[in-house]
Parts: structure tokens; sequence; C-alpha cells
């Protein structure tokens, strides 16, 4: 069997032939109904979050809290066609990070070249963050005391461990 390797241009070409064709306008009214049902029913897509040691930008400034959203099909679909990635397996969490993180401190165009100069520890950081967000749908993790063996509940997403 012969395979026959087709290019399609830019990333940008390919996602914009891929993408859906937008609803009517008759459709369209409804919308605003669904998004109230979602606030009623108390569907969080975006979740605030304090990095370990923090991204610091090219002025010096530290960014510790931020924010990222819930990931969409698209978001995970996105990276496997990026080139950087097809290079470099390990390279697809950058991409997938940068897509979801709305901001960090004052900064909101979040980009795979801000997550590259992060520090290893807030990557690891953001990417369990990542995984319990996307895969639990929230942001607590179990934890046991090691001098009471006590079992609590934690919240990833903002504060200092132990803080109150």
């Amino acid at each position: 069997m012969r395979r026959r390797t087709v290019t399609a241009g830019s990333l940008e070409e390919i996602l914009q032939a891929t993408e859906p064709a937008p609803a009517a306008e008759p459709a369209a009214a409804p919308a605003p109904a669904a998004a109230s049902r979602r606030e009623e029913h108390g569907l969080r897509t975006e979740f605030e979050f304090e990095l370990p040691r923090g991204y610091v930008d090219e002025a010096g400034t530290v960014h510790r809290h931020g924010a990222m959203r819930l990931a969409t099909a698209r978001d995970e679909l996105r990276p496997q066609i990026d080139l950087r990635v097809k290079e470099n397996p390990a390279y697809l969490s950058v991409v997938l990070l940068s897509q979801v993180i709305t901001r960090i401190g004052t900064i909101t165009d979040v980009h795979a070249g801000v997550v590259e100069r992060m520090y290893a520890t807030d990557v690891a950081f953001l990417q369990d963050f990542y995984r319990r967000v996307n895969s639990e749908g929230h942001t607590r993790a179990a934890v046991t005391c090691p001098h009471c063996e006590g079992g609590f509940e934690v919240d990833l997403s903002g504060g200092r461990l132990g803080e109150s």
C-alpha cells in the first residue's frame, strides 16, 4: 500500500479548514439562556492558581497568581499538528498549557515562550493542576498528616500549604 503525504499549509489554515461552520442567526438566540443555565448549575470554567515559585518576566517582576480555563477537545487536538510537538513530543505540555492558561499575574498573552521560561517546579505544578481540573473537575487533593496520619483535604488553587 502506498502512502501519500499532503501538505495543507500553515497551522492556522488547517484549523480554519476544520473549524465547524457558524450557526445560523435563529439558533444563536437561545445562547443567553444556555449561559444562564450553566451559571445556575454552577459550572466553573476558570480556576485560579498560585505558582510555587512564580514566573519572572523580562523586567524582573515575579508573577505568582494566575488562572486556567477548562480545556476543550480542540485544545487537546491542536498540539498534535504543531510541528514543535512532532519534532519533540515532550513539548506537548508546553503548547497545551499555553492554550489554557488565561493569565499569569498581569500577563494576559500567555504563549509557549512564556511557559518555556517558567521554572520546572511551576510547570510540574501546572501539569498536575491541568489534570485535576480537566479530569476530576476540582482543585482539591486528599493528603495525610505525616505526624498524626489524619486525612484531610487541601485546595491547590491558592494560598500556601499550611495557611488557613
